[in-house]
């Protein structure tokens, strides 16, 4: 069994671009609700919270499979096989439009990306794209090259275990007071 503290870990925002251009945020993987706020002083603040939540599947009367979510609060104990759900949610909290806003996620160490499990809420031009490489480069649908027995390379989907960040990409812009969410599950070693 693996056990976490809560506590001890939390998120970070952290503004990497040109100023007064675009917006990226970078949280660090939590176990705990948590809050960061990052804020350009031309765009106002964005305030984001990082929740983590445990799959539970149960049986009802007649055998059907019934999936809930649980909140991961204090200590926690995870097993191998066990599935976590990420929750980023986002409000730009100012009184003027963020322009570019894109929140990169790490996958957590000890945990493999489920893959097709990120969602990102109804909004134009709102897009995840991924990274193999440590968070280098993002694409939307990560492929490796594969050398085949005959010597011949082939490319092929990324596997899960090679996903290492998930980015959101809000679209050219989040209005004044307007929320955002991402979500993705990853699945404990």
């Amino acid at each position: 069994m693996k056990s976490f503290s809560l506590a001890s870990i939390g998120a970070v925002a952290i503004i990497a671009a040109t100023p007064f251009v675009t917006l990226t945020l970078v949280l660090t993987p939590v176990w705990q609700p948590s809050s960061a706020i990052a804020q350009n002083a031309k765009k106002g603040p964005v305030q984001l919270r990082l929740e983590a939540e445990k799959k539970v599947v149960q049986q009802d009367k007649q055998g059907k499979q019934i999936v809930t979510w649980q909140a991961l609060q204090g200590k926690v104990t995870v097993q191998p096989g066990d599935v976590l759900r990420y929750i980023v949610t986002g409000g730009n909290n100012g009184d003027k439009a963020v322009k570019n806003l894109t929140i990169n996620q790490p996958i957590p160490q000890g945990m493999v990306y489920v893959l097709k499990s990120a969602t990102v809420n109804e909004k134009q031009g709102a897009k995840i794209t991924y990274s193999i490489d440590g968070g280098r480069s993002f694409v939307e649908n990560p492929t490796i090259k594969v050398t085949l027995s005959n010597g011949k390379q082939e490319t092929r989907p990324a596997p899960a275990t090679a996903y290492t960040h998930i980015r959101w990409n809000f679209g050219t812009s989040v209005p004044a007071q307007e929320k955002v969410k991402g979500t993705y599950q990853a699945q404990v070693r």
